[in-house]
């Protein structure tokens, strides 16, 4: 069997996966090539673009602000449905996984952010975010559609993504692979490529930042994940919740008889 988390087979989307053959329940494998995660398409270039058009993806659900959208727009592909939902649009405060490009844009907030940030505060600001995509509403409702995108129509590919691909997409791949009954540590082992894939593809960004007067140190926290953040989100869902499938039930409204039928759909019997 194909070992799960394979690297991108596009070069230009460097935090791309299949969240395919991870196990799950009852040693069954999540079915390859029907779910995917990725970055934004940014940088995707000509021969990528085409690779990605062979998968025959049913959608492509975006999961940025509408500021995102409006400076990197995805591109169009025949046939595929553009599902827009904006995981942080409730947010009252500075979401970080937002809006990292306008602020590393700014000279000045450059080296406001080094003089007032250490690592630990940095770790804290984004476990923050990670908190806000249980207690959002915007947040409960792009999830709630995200499932149900995924339980319509015939059975085809999806592809998710946010900007970096790393924080709702991470946060949205952890709570799919748990409802497929995926043991813990491989979500995290899943959720932690993102260090190995998209970390070294932005060197030209720790560059520019050290140019401006800033501390590299300080991005580690914002462009790359730690298990912390994903310990934060999960932690958050039990005190609310107890349990993934009262969270899917009562903040999602996937009952069930819904969690039953992803699973019966995005998982196989081993060979």
């Amino acid at each position: 069997m194909p070992t799960p988390g394979a690297p991108s087979p596009f070069p230009s989307l460097a935090n791309f996966r299949d969240l395919g053959y991870w196990v799950g329940d009852g040693e069954k494998v999540v079915r390859p090539a029907t779910i995917y995660r990725t970055n934004d398409f940014q940088t995707i270039d000509d021969a990528d673009r085409a690779g990605l058009a062979e998968l025959a993806l049913q959608s492509i659900v975006d999961l940025r602000t509408s500021t995102e959208r409006a400076s990197s727009p995805d591109p169009k592909f025949p046939g595929v449905t553009e599902v827009v939902l904006d995981v942080l649009a409730d947010t009252k405060s500075i979401a970080m996984p937002a809006n990292l490009g306008k602020i590393l844009a700014d000279p000045t907030v450059v080296q406001q952010m080094s003089a007032e940030l250490s690592v630990d505060k940095a770790r804290e600001l984004m476990a923050s975010t990670y908190r806000d995509f249980i207690t959002l509403d915007s947040a409960k409702n792009a999830f709630s559609a995200f499932y149900t995108e995924l339980l319509d129509g015939e059975l085809a590919p999806v592809l998710f993504h946010c900007t970096t691909g790393k924080d709702r997409t991470g946060w949205t791949a952890a709570t799919f692979l748990s409802l497929m009954g995926v043991d813990r540590e491989d979500v995290y082992r899943e959720y932690l490529l993102t260090n190995d894939r998209l970390v070294p593809s932005l060197k030209p960004i720790f560059d520019r930042f050290a140019a401006a007067g800033g501390d590299p140190d300080l991005l580690l926290p914002f462009l790359g994940v730690d298990e912390t953040y994903l310990d934060a989100a999960f932690t958050e869902m039990e005190k609310n919740r107890g349990t993934l499938e009262h969270y899917f039930t009562e903040a999602l409204g996937v009952d069930l008889a819904a969690q039953e039928a992803l699973r019966e759909r995005y998982l196989l019997a081993p060979a």
